[in-house]
């Protein structure tokens, strides 16, 4: 039996699109085909023409369909963390019978059961992550299928964003001539690619620093549990190379790449390079340590507004210290530039897949990954939360075939099944109950315990 699929990530980046195409065998994702194309239409990681990403959407798929020799009719699209709010969400449901076993269908329902709220109008749940089913009272239950009891509870983290984000994201997709298979949160794929089990657990923070907006986001019990985006990234940096240098964007973006380094202390030496300046006919020369300057402020004051948010949930104290990735990371003295200002251990991922090792792509790499690590009972959440999407196919058949659940009904003017607020962009969510592990040694158990409460 053939047990292998294919995967679609598409990361709608503002300054590029990506494609990437992996084939998944047992558990193994192999890439087999990219594609890039210039972004057309976005601004600061929102699709604002949606004519025009969707021919760079379109001419990014022709690009990884040529290279993976297999056609390309579904993807799994990334939804950045703009506007995204986290909180708590509860449901219960009675089973029935006490010698019934609990089904699929039963899940289902403990899970629309929490859904049941009123969201405001601009705002659409993305997903829900299961945080524990509690059957008649035995918590801490990963999957309940299959055990009999007659209540049964759902704790989980909800997700929602900006329905305007979703919506043209949706509509760019669709109007490439694609199938939407399903959307996937960026920060919350990228944490599971890059960070190992420990720094998982305990707490790490992520910052992707993008060519058009910054993401920091913590990665606390395996789970998403705080977001913050910076509107600016990258083109912030070339534009004011081509203000101070008095040259073109495309001149400035090409001195960024072959000269720039973030941290002006690690220039060392009277280095100079030619710029041609903008209304001259003869190129002046510039130090590298000039650049540098120039780019480092800029850095500086994204990390500043950063880190404001970060220190508000007390990030900076998890022990996991700080993971860069993005476009931005692979400029010289990020990482070194990054720790000088945080004080914290700082280390940067990129991608080891050949062909994609370059930290820009690790965001779509992320959503291929996250989608071939999806378990049985997350694959059935998500066909609750959002069952247009989950069953679109990608470009082969699963390994297994989806549990259809029944569909959400329209929340209407009903009382919310949680009677907790709903959270803003910079509020974390409540720390939720973790899944059952395996005993630790005491020491390292005291030494987790001192971080359960930063996000209670």
């Amino acid at each position: 039996m053939d047990k292998s699929k294919v995967i679609v990530g598409l990361d709608i980046g503002t300054t590029s699109i990506k494609v990437i195409v992996a084939e998944s065998i047992q558990n193994q994702l192999n890439v087999i085909g990219v594609g890039s194309e210039r972004s057309q239409g976005l601004s600061r990681g929102v699709i604002i023409d949606i004519d025009k990403a969707a021919a760079s959407i379109k001419s990014a798929v022709a690009h990884a369909e040529k290279k993976a020799n297999v056609p390309i009719n579904a993807v799994y699209a990334g939804i950045p963390a703009n506007m995204l709010n986290i909180e708590k969400c509860d449901g219960i449901f009675a089973v029935g019978e006490p010698s019934r076993e609990i089904t699929a269908q039963d899940v289902a329902q403990v899970v629309n059961s929490a859904l049941i709220r009123n969201l405001p109008p601009e705002r659409e749940i993305v997903d829900v992550l299961p945080s524990e089913f509690i059957v008649d009272g035995f918590d801490g239950i990963k999957d309940p299928r299959g055990m009999v009891g007659t209540r049964l509870e759902f704790h989980g983290i909800l997700f929602t964003a900006a329905k305007t984000v979703i919506h043209n994201t949706r509509k760019a997709v669709a109007q490439a001539g694609l199938q939407l298979a399903g959307l996937v949160i960026n920060p919350m794929a990228l944490g599971q690619l890059i960070l190992d089990d420990g720094e998982a657990d305990f707490g790490t923070i992520i910052l992707d620093l993008g060519g058009g907006q910054s993401t920091a986001a913590v990665i606390h019990d395996h789970k998403l549990k705080f977001s913050h985006v910076d509107p600016e990234g990258g083109d912030y940096i070339t534009k004011d190379i081509s203000v101070v240098l008095n040259t073109t964007l495309a001149n400035a973006e090409r001195l960024k790449r072959e000269y720039g380094n973030a941290d002006a202390e690690l220039v060392t030496g009277d280095d100079q390079f030619p710029v041609a300046i903008v209304g001259q006919t003869n190129p002046q020369m510039v130090g590298e340590d000039y650049l540098a300057e120039i780019i480092q402020a800029r850095v500086e004051q994204i990390l500043a507004r950063l880190g404001t948010g970060l220190s508000q949930v007390h990030a900076f104290n998890l022990p996991g210290g700080i993971v860069v990735t993005g476009g931005v990371s692979a400029l010289p003295g990020v990482t070194e530039l990054v720790q000088k200002v945080y004080q914290r251990p700082v280390k940067r991922y990129i991608p080891d897949q050949m062909g994609l090792r370059h930290p820009s792509f690790a965001q779509g790499l992320s959503i291929v990954s996250y989608i071939a690590h999806l378990g049985e009972i997350d694959t059935l959440i998500r066909q609750v939360v959002d069952p247009v999407t989950a069953n679109a196919r990608p470009v082969s058949s699963p390994s297994r075939p989806a549990t259809v659940a029944p569909s959400r009904p329209v929340p209407t003017e009903r009382p919310a099944a949680s009677s907790q607020p709903a959270r803003t962009q910079s509020q974390p969510a409540a720390h939720t109950p973790a899944e059952p592990k395996k005993k630790k040694k005491k020491t390292s158990q005291r030494l987790k315990n001192l971080f359960t409460n930063f996000f209670d």
